[in-house]
């Protein structure tokens, strides 16, 4: 038996007694919701007075924690944790590779005399030192220079996590070198929250002198495949890629639209609960499942919240499902194409701003065309995009979603905004001063049906073939990859609605200090702004091949190759709007463009040794096989002599014999390719052969692979099919 067919006999499917029973049972999702974090009533009970104040202050206004302070909630800490059941604690922290990374260390120490005890201070707490030399630097660290630091961040509650056979605190942090620059995706994200909150708030404070702060929120979409098991550890592709590097498509996809909101299947939907149950418990606010497009992809989603802590969130979910499908003896795919063909996964990024008085500073007060508030935030953003969509493009860009962008329910790599025909209409008055304001009356939709009750249309419609859409009340960056951090795309549009935020107020007061009126001053300059970034909206088809044409017209960049997105990062504009705003310097900007470089050409390199392997070891020799039954049978007719015509068999031998030819060939072109590449010593350089030169060869062998799966009796075929890893389990 093949181990296909082996895997296929062993597919996991659990009975109803054995299936993994929530946590939670019987119990409503109020009474567990973060019973795992320590937040502000384990925080309020846990530690004095005086430090639970400063550290409510820090978390709320920023203001920096005095060692005092932090003896106090360290003990506090650690008294919940043990409490809890905790033994060990780790800083949690998000490195360059764009993952999660901890160090377990233990409550337990020996004291002078000998003596076992459980301590934790208030430094270890700010404060611990691991090897920097071991993560991706891009450049900023010598393979000698090993020391890195974590440092607690207050914004973000600490919560724990159990496995089978204990519990650990876990104190998100953020990672830098010994010279300060900053290791992770964290710092950057909380330094371009602080610059967007200061650049909202004092634009705020033309409106509303009440509004003292501005949070950036933040609520994703996390689309994902389930797979079972058995089928997954049958496709080296799967577990070292993620993805499958051949499979030709199943006679049954999603054409028939019959997968997307339909009932969820029961294994999927106890999976789904555990996972859930776990994701409540630390405190990310988990509302929303469905099944999404393609057959076995689904999705969750959450609240919005601060983007910080929403950043953190999702970093946890990821490695929730991933840890919860194992024990359901299912596999979640967080790839952006793990099918081709196929609808891809992407992480929708909603996106807003919201003040300490209550007002989403997205959301209309009343009509658009009245809500001067609004209408300065909303046009300061599409300036924003239309300066910057390059370096947007180059956040969300990787090997994985650089397959995804511009097919089967994914945006283009086009970056335009949509704001829909209502909103049009309103910033097109805007620009000519002739309001436009919404007949209500004609929003309303009365069907023809008994009992059915009259609905408000909303103001527009949505566009799902946009990268940046405006939904109501918030943006939403759809184009954002499934595996993607999403610390990196938005620390890049906080820093670049900030940079413009601070160069509109900049000209508003220069305009007030020479006497003109403040309303008055801030409509001519968002009209010269509206002028100016005007081209990057777009409200049709982004699939349409007429857009693309258009795009070209309007001077719109579609840059489709990672490599060649990601030198945004090193432009002379990407320099300015970071390095002015104190993100990153000019050596961080330099040594994440290195690290993405770098993380492409290895996950390229991985995926083309791997096609390589599989098309010579697991594909031609049951080619091979099959095509020795051929000859046997054909060579029996031949000398049976009851005159069988043998035609059709030697027209599939030699078609067989025609692709492997091909296969052959395609490997050694790949073979060639790869020595030349292999030679190249120029990092952007290689990323390109590797993109241009190398990724054709590997598709190349799948392409004739592909077919041969077509032409090969069934028992014979290595790998689980399409229809298999889709449909089956």
């Amino acid at each position: 038996m093949s181990f296909r067919k082996e895997s296929l006999s062993n597919i996991s499917n659990l009975d109803s007694d054995q299936r993994f029973q929530s946590n939670s049972k019987d119990t409503n999702i109020s009474d567990y919701f973060g019973r795992l974090v320590f937040g502000p009533e384990a925080i309020k009970k846990y530690i004095m007075r005086d430090a639970y104040d400063n550290l409510m202050q820090s978390i709320k206004y920023g203001d920096r924690i005095d060692q005092r302070t932090a003896d106090f909630v360290a003990v506090g800490m650690k008294n919940w944790a043990m409490d809890m059941g905790a033994t060990h604690f780790t800083h949690w922290f998000q490195p360059l590779n764009g993952k999660t990374a901890e160090k377990h260390d233990s409550f337990f120490k020996l004291d002078k005399a000998g003596r076992a005890i459980e301590t934790f201070s208030g430094s270890i707490l700010i404060k611990q030192e691991t090897d920097g030399s071991s993560f991706p630097s891009g450049g900023l660290r010598n393979t000698h220079e090993a020391r890195g630091y974590t440092i607690w961040d207050p914004s973000s509650f600490a919560f724990i996590m159990e496995s089978s056979h204990g519990k650990t605190l876990y104190i998100p942090s953020i990672f830098i070198s010994y010279t300060g620059e900053s290791l992770d995706l964290k710092t950057p994200l909380l330094k371009s929250a602080y610059a967007l909150e200061k650049a909202a708030t004092d634009v705020c404070q033309y409106f509303d002198p009440m509004v003292k702060r501005v949070t950036t929120t933040l609520g994703w979409e996390q689309e994902y495949f389930i797979v079972d098991e058995a089928l997954y550890n049958a496709r080296p592709d799967l577990v070292l890629c993620g993805r499958t590097l051949f499979g030709n498509a199943s006679a049954r996809g999603q054409q028939l639209d019959d997968h997307y909101f339909g009932m969820i299947p029961d294994r999927v939907q106890d999976f789904m609960h555990d996972f859930e149950d776990d994701c409540l418990m630390l405190g990310i606010p988990i509302t929303t499942r469905h099944n999404e497009v393609a057959p076995t992809q689904f999705e969750c989603a959450p609240n919005f919240e601060n983007v910080n802590i929403a950043a953190d969130h999702n970093q946890l979910l990821m490695s929730i499902i991933d840890k919860i499908a194992k024990r359901h003896k299912l596999r979640a795919l967080i790839h952006e194409k793990p099918y081709k063909g196929i609808n891809g996964s992407g992480k929708h990024n909603n996106w807003s701003m919201a003040t300490d008085t209550g007002v989403n500073l997205l959301s209309p007060q009343g009509e658009p065309a009245d809500d001067l508030q609004f209408l300065t935030f909303f046009i300061n953003t599409i300036m924003a995009i239309h300066d910057h969509g390059d370096l947007l493009r180059a956040s969300i860009l990787n090997a994985g979603n650089e397959h995804r962008l511009g097919a089967n329910e994914a945006p283009p790599s086009i970056i335009s905004i949509f704001t829909g025909d209502y909103l049009q209409k309103v910033l097109d008055g805007f620009e000519n001063d002739e309001p436009y304001r919404l007949d209500r009356d004609k929003q309303k939709l009365t069907l023809n049906l008994p009992k059915i009750a009259t609905i408000e249309l909303d103001e527009t419609d949505r566009n799902r073939t946009s990268p940046f859409p405006f939904t109501g009340n918030r943006f939403e960056f759809r184009a954002v990859g499934s595996s993607v951090n999403v610390s990196n795309p938005m620390t890049v549009l906080n820093t670049i609605v900030a940079d413009r935020l601070i160069k509109f107020k900049r000209e508003v007061d220069t305009r007030v200090d020479n006497g003109e009126d403040i309303k008055e001053a801030i409509r001519a300059i968002l009209k010269v702004y509206l002028k100016k970034s005007k081209n990057v909206i777009f409200n049709g088809d982004g699939y349409s091949e007429e857009w693309v044409e258009e795009a070209e017209r309007r001077g719109l960049s579609n840059v489709k190759s990672a490599p060649e997105a990601i030198e945004a990062f090193l432009s002379d504009k990407a320099k300015q709007v970071f390095m002015d705003n104190s993100i990153f310097t000019e050596r961080e900007l330099h040594a994440r463009y290195n690290v993405q470089l770098e993380e492409y050409i290895e996950k390229v390199e991985i995926e083309a040794a791997l096609a390589r392997e599989i098309a010579n070891t697991h594909i031609l020799p049951a080619v091979l096989k099959y095509q020795d039954k051929l000859l046997g049978y054909h060579s029996k007719m031949g000398i049976s002599g009851i005159g069988v015509s043998t035609k059709g068999v030697e027209r599939k031998i030699r078609q067989i014999g025609d692709l492997l030819d091909q296969m052959i060939e395609e490997l050694n072109n790949f073979n060639e390719h790869k020595a030349s590449i292999d030679e190249v010593t120029d990092i952007a350089q290689k990323a390109k052969d590797i993109h241009f030169k190398l990724k054709p060869c590997f598709e190349g062998i799948r392409s004739v692979a592909d077919s041969l799966e077509l032409l090969v009796d069934d028992e014979y075929w290595p790998l689980p099919k399409y229809r298999e890893l889709l449909f089956l389990g």
